[in-house]
């Protein structure tokens, strides 16, 4: 209990040390405007209270990552503890922050603009594309789960079809009404619910405190097959949105088209990240805990779903209204992001169409090819879409990395505070899609009856990092001498 308890000491103390040293790096200024004060249109330029920015945009990343990737990424071991604690604090609110800065500096654009921006006109065209394909997929995948769940509380003849036309039609509206009309006024309840659950299983831990295990002790990979699971790459792919995630960067830019002063930016866009990563570390540890430690969540996992532990936790330790609540946020997270994804599409779509979305005439021009695209996706195997989300995901990380890297480099900031997450996300990134069987691994294993090699896979992964280190050290020799200095805080 004393490692959890400095785990979660820690992601508050980087919050307000590390959080407020990258607003100082950035210039994060409350005199400047932000783009609902000019640009106002009732849709999705829509001033909100600061707190509903707060909830909404830790609803939007929170998804069923920092429960479920938690609950079978505290498998890796006691490293998992480590990776949700630093990967939250120096690499996902970093990432999250910045992205939602450089959309309120730039009137709101969506992520493939601000990337764009920084990386040059071809990776805007290949950004815009692959962006929008990832929310299209993420608003699939997240129908599954939660229509699964809702079927199972329902009476049979409301099955699964059912559940998922109705979260499709409620995708829909989200999509399309303005931000304040259904989307300001569910998310703060579900996300009030939500912390609130969180909240019950930490203080229930406290109870059990003898019954977990310290990170000290047991330090190894718990994976029932490690060689086949090393821990780099594979962890830091499966603990996503408890640690940073790619998805997150195309959400902020929607809360950024809310936020009525800059002064607000630190506790939206880093503390809903830190927020999430406590959330992680919660459930990780309420896994182990309740379980009896790692054999016991292997063999939990192994005969049931994380959904049910999920509920098995919460009604044995926060009684009847916390199995609800753990049920409504449950069903909630997902539906909460898929929404949002979709969301984000449209405003991806027409940020690079140019097509303004005062009219609900030009929203639906813009919106029904993506629901169109988006329910055929839903047709295919959901085992099939998740396991490509999850490094595609992280390849949007990559990419928006290296553009704040360029971006604080070119205006003469600390670049260092994302460079080396960028570095790092890159030979993860690489490593694993040369190394997992979802990619390039499972091609070669069916041309030549031969998988890839975890170690030719990782000196891919640190091969392809060391290239970008080296591109980005000949772009600073090429700025100017005032423009080159990474250290600088102006």
């Amino acid at each position: 209990m004393i490692s959890f308890t400095l785990s979660l000491l820690l992601l508050i103390t980087g919050y307000f040390f590390y959080g407020k040293f990258v607003s100082a790096v950035f210039g994060q200024d409350a005199s400047r405007p932000t783009p609902v004060t000019r640009l106002a249109d009732g849709v999705d330029f829509v001033k909100l209270p600061t707190w509903k920015v707060f909830l909404i945009q830790f609803l939007n990343i929170a998804g069923l990552g920092p429960i479920f990737g938690a609950i079978m990424g505290v498998m890796f071991g006691p490293a998992a503890f480590l990776w949700i604690v630093f990967g939250t604090i120096f690499a996902g609110a970093v990432h999250d922050y910045m992205a939602g800065m450089l959309s309120l500096r730039r009137d709101g654009a969506s992520l493939p603009e601000i990337v764009g921006d920084n990386l040059g006109s071809r990776i805007k065209n290949a950004m815009r594309a692959f962006s929008l394909l990832l929310m299209i997929l993420v608003g699939a995948v997240f129908v599954y789960n939660p229509a699964d769940l809702l079927a199972m509380l329902t009476p049979e003849h409301l099955d699964k079809m059912f559940w998922i036309v109705v979260i499709f039609a409620y995708y829909m509206l989200a999509t399309l009404l303005p931000i304040d009309k259904l989307i300001g006024k569910l998310y703060p309840l579900f996300g009030i619910a939500l912390l609130f659950m969180a909240v019950g299983i930490l203080t229930m831990l406290y109870f059990h405190a003898a019954e977990m295990p310290e990170i000290w002790t047991d330090f190894y990979n718990h994976k029932a097959n490690p060689d086949a699971n090393p821990i780099f790459p594979m962890m830091f792919v499966s603990i996503a949105c408890g640690a940073i995630s790619g998805f997150h960067a195309t959400q902020s830019p929607m809360m950024a088209r809310c936020l009525n002063n800059e002064k607000h930016a630190r506790p939206v866009f880093y503390g809903a990240m830190v927020t999430e990563g406590i959330v992680a570390l919660i459930w990780a540890a309420a896994a182990i805990t309740f379980t009896g430690g790692y054999d016991g969540l292997e063999n939990t996992l192994g005969n049931s779903s994380p959904a049910v532990l999920v509920n098995n936790i919460s009604k044995s330790w926060l009684g009847t209204a916390g199995g609800i609540l753990a049920i409504l946020g449950v069903i909630a997270a997902p539906i909460t992001s898929g929404d949002t994804a979709l969301r984000s599409a449209r405003l991806i779509a027409s940020d690079f169409m140019s097509v303004q979305q005062r009219s609900i005439a030009k929203r639906l021009m813009i919106s029904l090819p993506i629901f169109i695209i988006c329910f055929i996706i839903m047709l295919l195997p959901y085992e099939a879409l998740w396991r490509y989300f999850a490094w595609c995901n992280q390849v949007l990380s990559v990419f928006t990395l290296w553009a704040i890297t360029v971006f604080l480099s070119r205006e003469k900031k600390a670049y260092i505070i994302t460079l080396i997450p960028a570095l790092f996300m890159t030979a993860v990134t690489v490593t694993y899609i040369f190394y997992a069987p979802e990619g390039f691994s499972s091609l070669t294993d069916i041309l030549w009856q031969q998988a890839i090699p975890y170690e030719a896979a990782l000196g891919i992964g640190l091969t392809v990092s060391g290239i970008f280190l080296y591109l980005f050290s000949r772009y600073i020799q090429g700025l100017p001498d005032d423009s080159a200095r990474g250290i600088s805080l102006n």
